[in-house]
């Protein structure tokens, strides 16, 4: 099963998705034509008066890494689906680096100057630029799927964990801890923390026991710090021994879980401090925004026998009685960035090789997605791949790892350099 395709009409009006089988009839009676690759778009040759509008609910799963995207329709079919991958680490890294440059210089050539360290106003709601890549991204694509679909509404997941709740048990207002959904918090949350994985054996893949460090009988409460995961038969063996006493012949395993127990989850800290600033800027759309929790979204999973992917948890966002999957083929997004400035290309060691001119070449840009017809030669066949184009009229492209070349009046551009790669 194949995602749905979107449809546009001349006016460039988006229409209801459609059938991949419909989408090849439009093509081969030549009604339609191909408007964009990545999410494939089809465009009718003529403009539809008063169409028949199916509203569409688009629901989000924002992650620190992954952040799924589900189109369903108002009889519970999900009918389309992504996981959009981020680059913040990326560019945390390029940031560390590019301080790091900055810092060797101005210690070489300013040593003497007076340090200038609070002299730097941040304004109210600002985020690090690696946090903030990922609510752009997010937003970017809402906006685009926004204008080939017919989408009336919004769901969030706005709360992954609820980290007051989970310090607190009985503090009020959650009624999602009163109900069915009692648990689903505390155990998604240590299972992200914990890797999925018994902390004594770090056996995986089997059946995982909320466990307490330090035992409750022995007086050990119900924070989360006090809180791990294990395997059946490390629960039964350590029983109400102290962790101490059951790890005394394993001193490194014993600071690790203690010193693992006291950390925050990293990714749960980065969806939290994003969640608001994605839902305002969702607010902004004009459509209407509605929000969940993981533990909802889990229950939603797991209570309809789904497995555990990015986009499945998307679409399982909010309230949800039933859901029928028309697609399992979904577009898989990679944040990869619009490339550098720097024009002089260099070596390991840092010399120049060659010049990198920002401007097109014959009409391609490195990056773009071309299909290449080779009519001869060594390289002869049809092929689609990425290209760095050349000033002496050639590209290079990279297939099967290996370095191809060819002339550019042999390639047709597909899909333009836009910061992402695609793949399914």
């Amino acid at each position: 099963m194949s995602n749905y395709a979107f449809l546009v009409d001349a006016n460039k009006i988006p229409l209801n998705p459609i059938h991949p089988a419909q989408a090849r009839k439009l093509l081969d009676s030549g009604k339609a034509a191909v408007f964009r690759h990545y999410p494939f778009t089809l465009i009718l040759k003529r403009v539809v008066e008063n169409p028949m509008i199916h509203p569409l609910t688009l629901k989000i799963d924002p992650g620190s890494k992954v952040t799924g995207i589900s189109l369903v329709t108002d009889q519970d079919e999900v009918i389309w689906g992504m996981e959009l991958e981020h680059r913040g680490e990326l560019i945390k890294s390029a940031l560390d680096s590019r301080r790091a440059v900055r810092r060797g210089r101005r210690n070489r050539n300013t040593r003497y100057r007076k340090a200038r360290f609070l002299n730097r106003n941040r304004p109210q709601g600002w985020l690090a630029p690696s946090l903030m890549h990922r609510v752009i991204t997010t937003e970017t694509w809402v906006k685009r799927l926004c204008k080939f679909a017919p989408i009336e509404e919004i769901r969030q997941e706005l709360v992954r964990f609820d980290t007051q709740a989970l310090l607190h048990p009985e503090i009020s207002g959650c009624e999602y801890q009163r109900g069915t959904l009692l648990g689903y918090e505390v155990r998604e949350y240590l299972l992200e923390k914990w890797g999925r994985k018994c902390a004594y054996c770090g056996a995986e893949n089997v059946p995982l026991q909320v466990e307490h460090i330090h035992p409750k009988a022995k007086g050990g409460t119900n924070r989360i710090s006090n809180l791990c995961l294990a395997c059946e038969k490390c629960n039964t063996k350590k029983g109400i021994k102290p962790i101490e006493q059951f790890l005394k012949k394993k001193p490194d395993l014993l600071k690790r879980i203690l010193t693992q127990a006291k950390q925050p989850l990293k990714d749960a800290s980065a969806v939290n401090s994003t969640r608001w600033a994605l839902f305002n800027r969702l607010k902004e759309t004009g459509l209407s925004v509605g929000v969940g929790t993981g533990g909802q979204t889990k229950y939603n999973r797991v209570r309809l026998g789904l497995p555990k992917t990015h986009w499945l948890d998307a679409a399982c966002v909010g309230i949800t009685e039933m859901l029928h999957l028309l697609t399992d083929r979904i577009l898989k997004v990679k944040a990869t960035g619009t490339g550098g400035r720097q024009r002089c290309q260099t070596d390991k060691f840092g010399y120049p090789v060659k010049h990198r001119p920002l401007r097109p070449i014959f009409g391609f840009c490195t990056g773009d997605i071309v299909r290449a017809d080779v009519p001869k030669g060594k390289y002869k066949g049809t092929f689609t791949a990425r290209i760095c184009p050349m000033s002496d009229g050639r590209g290079e492209f990279v297939i099967d790892k290996k370095r191809r070349s060819t002339r550019l009046d042999y390639c047709t551009p597909i899909h333009r350099k836009d910061g992402y790669s695609y793949a399914f």
